[in-house]
């Protein structure tokens, strides 16, 4: 096993290095933001400067490496790219200029790095969770391996290529989506759209209980967040530890079939989405107040209304009929049943729903391989920092 490539301090190899620039009235500047778990910027439109408090913003140079002192645990660092040069930032942003010892793009890998996410968590200060910070000096402190600038350059062709591939897969999962919902359009086209609360037993939801959140263990009981609901996905693990003690109603359990429906959530997207629990769901998860069940009645398929709440027309009709502040929308069970749905008969619903989620199968297939490599692509990032992956222009060697 290799000895590895020597540890240093990122004070050593970069230098903080801020430029900043008033805010003048009458100037647009652009905004940028720094996404979670170094996945990049994102751009937040454009200011006028004289409609901000800020004397003076931070501007972000090509290849600088920028982070979000707030939250730092949450890995919000990366290499600023050249299409968000000149952007500009709020001071909670400080950036960094590499040394010639960086290759930039080894850089933007690294800061997609769980290690380097641990570091950050390590050294944040303050008293409030979410009110934590990582000062730069406390970046700079952290210790890396680090290659020479030829491995470094090897290591991005290989972790790009990864990426590459990850990225035509989720284009390939989009596409196939994209038609499981054009197919559902389509042979729905001309039917009657009737109340959906027409056809159901009943609609059923829990409650907000005390909770850790965190996902419970196998030997733990549950509760649902918002994000366990997704369009035609259920996602087990997006759930809450329920605290000691806490008892939950035993109609609330989710059970294999139920047929799920979020009823708020801080973005509008979200409300109203809806997916059918999986046959293996595990025991122990209930309902919260915002995910509820919808029971079908006899004459409705439940996988065609999985399809059928999923339509656009639907989907406009839970926008209008949301309420709530911009923060939190929410879509009462009443509203809910007055959503106005297709509604064929029921051997033409099983033949509908059997289509489209077929097609919408392939996507969830690309979908999967897609996960698999980025499982593979954090290993393969991991062991390329450990040493436990030796590169070199030569190839890769596991050792």
């Amino acid at each position: 096993m290799s000895d590895g490539y020597p540890l240093r301090q990122l004070g050593e190899v970069m230098r903080l290095d801020i430029q900043r620039t008033p805010m003048m009235p009458a100037t647009t500047y652009r905004l940028a933001g720094v996404l979670n778990a170094g996945q990049g910027l994102v751009a937040k439109g454009e200011l006028d400067g004289g409609d901000t408090e800020y004397a003076a913003m931070n501007v972000l140079r090509v290849d600088q490496v920028v982070m979000r002192k707030l939250t730092a645990w949450e890995g919000p660092i990366t290499v600023v790219p050249a299409e968000f040069d000149g952007f500009v930032v709020s001071n909670e942003f400080p950036t960094f200029t590499l040394g010639p010892e960086l290759v930039p793009d080894w850089m933007r890998h690294v800061c997609r790095s769980p290690r380097l996410w641990a570091e950050m968590k390590n050294r944040v200060s303050g008293t409030v969770q979410r009110r934590k910070r990582l000062n730069p000096e406390q970046l700079l402190q952290i210790e890396l391996p680090i290659p020479p600038r030829g491995v470094q350059a090897k290591i991005v062709e290989v972790l790009d290529a990864v990426d590459d591939q990850i990225t035509a897969l989720d284009s390939e999962a989009n596409a196939a989506e994209m038609a499981a919902g054009a197919i559902a359009e389509s042979m729905l086209a001309d039917h009657a759209h009737v109340r959906v609360g027409n056809h159901l037993d009943r609609i059923e939801g829990g409650r907000s209980p005390q909770a850790v959140d965190r996902p419970p263990t196998d030997d733990e009981e549950g509760v649902l967040k918002v994000s366990a609901v997704v369009a035609f996905r259920f996602i087990a693990d997006e759930s809450k530890t329920l605290a000691v003690g806490t008892k939950m109603p035993e109609s609330a359990e989710v059970q294999a079939g139920d047929v799920l429906i979020t009823r708020a959530s801080g973005a509008i997207k979200r409300v109203g989405a809806v997916c059918r629990v999986p046959s293996d769901v595990r025991g122990g998860l209930y309902l919260s107040d915002k995910t509820l069940r919808m029971v079908p009645a006899d004459d409705l398929d439940p996988e065609f209304l999985v399809v059928a709440m999923a339509l656009s027309g639907v989907r406009e009709q839970i926008t209008m009929a949301a309420s709530g502040s911009a923060s939190m929308k929410n879509i009462s069970h009443s509203k809910i049943g007055e959503l106005k749905v297709p509604m064929p008969e029921l051997a033409e619903q099983r033949h509908i729903a059997s289509t489209v989620l077929s097609v919408r199968s392939l996507g969830g297939a690309l979908r999967a391989e897609a996960n698999r490599l980025r499982q593979v692509r954090e290993a393969l990032l991991s062991g390329l920092l450990h040493q436990t992956i030796i590169i070199d222009p030569a190839g890769l060697e596991v050792v």
